[in-house]
């Protein structure tokens, strides 16, 4: 996510009601673009862009998020926080956070299960957005 990381895909999934997944992808890019250090952006519409990748179905909507400079949290942490507290303003909000090859789906209302796949999740791609340890650390 951050130097060449692996870039991060956000999905809204709302069973094929594509309206509604227009309107909510929209209003969680208006949520994460007030963030400083996020460029947030759509994903081109066309499909995934490789063969065998995992993109977006045909008329899926999908986000993708990157930083712009480092920040003092790890990226992954800022942006999960932020996928949560969007998701939490209605119990029945979900995102498909991908990254690579590894995806997580944060609902509005998780449980400690859930929190608990969430931390590995950012455990597992903490490598990806510049949180590893600084060289000039004393």
């Amino acid at each position: 996510m951050h130097n060449g990381g692996s870039p991060w895909t956000l999905t809204v999934p709302t069973g094929g009601d594509t309206l509604r997944q227009e309107r909510l992808t929209r209003d969680l890019h208006d949520s994460l673009r007030r963030e400083a250090d996020l460029v947030v952006g759509v994903h081109d519409a066309d499909g995934p862009s490789e063969p065998g990748s995992k993109g977006t179905g045909v008329g899926e909507v999908a986000l993708w998020a990157a930083t712009t400079a480092a920040v003092a949290r790890p990226a992954s942490q800022v942006l999960i926080t932020l996928i949560k507290e969007w998701c939490a303003k209605e119990r029945h909000r979900k995102v498909v956070v991908t990254v690579g090859d590894d995806s997580i789906e944060i609902t509005g209302r998780p449980d400690a299960a859930q929190e608990r796949m969430v931390r590995d999740f950012q455990d597992r791609v903490a490598g990806d957005d510049g949180s590893a340890p600084d060289d000039d650390a004393a």
